[in-house]
């Protein structure tokens, strides 16, 4: 069996070539080729571009392995190996030129993450981690903030591209702005994640995260030392994705269902 640094390694250069190429094909016009959910939820020609290089380079040196992505086909493989990737996280930023947005690949053995990578393209910071190999930006270890306040944490969240959701999520934020310090919306779920690993935010949550969206960024928050998970014990899903340091992930946890909690 492949070990998870060789694997983390191929998924490292790919990355890095698809975040070059989304960056080089974005100082040209940006349009919208298509829509998914609603019509504020949009895929571009570069979306696709993206992952198709994703998926010739994997599959050219792993054959055998299965392939998720956001906007193409799943391919099917024999090796027990899955890539899960979103070939461009935070699209509505890249049509709009806002600088965030990034490249996420997670490699699952047996329906386990051991390696992910986040490049954030426009900056060029790479963040990793191995199950059980700790977590890194630029190859520099990282760790969650050492923050044990709810009322003095920084707390990330996103929006869904649904009307009726939105206005849920809304609600919701309205009951914990006065609870934490701020909240921030950058707009990446990914780059949410690794910002909690690296303690530029305290927490992050979001209710609609894909596989895609979560799996590598998940898998470094934790082994920067956040918590990850659902509300009430779930893992993290589409559901519910929150990452934390260890002290607040039970008191925001908590915050959070109090909200609404059928609906946070």
């Amino acid at each position: 069996m492949t070990s998870s640094q060789d694997l983390l390694k191929l998924a490292v250069d790919v990355a890095e070539e698809a975040a070059r190429l989304i960056v080089e094909r974005r100082r040209g016009q940006i349009t919208v080729a298509d829509t998914k959910s609603t019509v504020t939820d949009v895929v571009t020609a570069v979306d696709r571009e993206s992952e198709e290089l994703i998926r010739a380079r994997v599959l050219e040196a792993r054959p055998d392995d299965s392939f998720l992505g956001e906007e193409g086909d799943d391919v099917t493989g024999t090796s027990g190996v899955r890539w899960v990737v979103d070939p461009i996280d935070g699209t509505v930023n890249y049509l709009y030129d806002l600088p965030t947005y990034a490249v996420s690949i997670a490699v699952e053995v047996d329906g386990e993450t051991v390696a992910g990578v986040v490049v954030d393209a426009p900056k060029g910071e790479v963040f990793t981690a191995t199950k059980g190999g700790g977590a890194f930006a630029d190859g520099k270890p990282i760790q969650v903030s050492g923050e044990t306040e709810l009322s003095k944490a920084l707390v990330g969240t996103g929006f869904g591209y649904d009307p009726a959701r939105r206005q849920v999520q809304a609600e919701v934020v309205q009951h914990l702005i006065t609870k934490v310090r701020d909240i921030r919306r950058i707009g990446v779920g990914a780059i949410d994640l690794c910002y909690v690993a690296c303690g530029r935010l305290d927490v992050v949550y979001e209710r609609g995260l894909n596989p895609w969206d979560y799996g590598a960024g998940a898998l470094i928050a934790s082994e920067a030392g956040a918590l990850t998970g659902g509300l009430h014990g779930a893992p993290v899903s589409p559901e519910m994705s929150i990452a934390a340091g260890p002290a607040l992930f039970g008191p925001f946890h908590d915050l959070l269902a109090a909200a609404d909690p059928l609906r946070a």
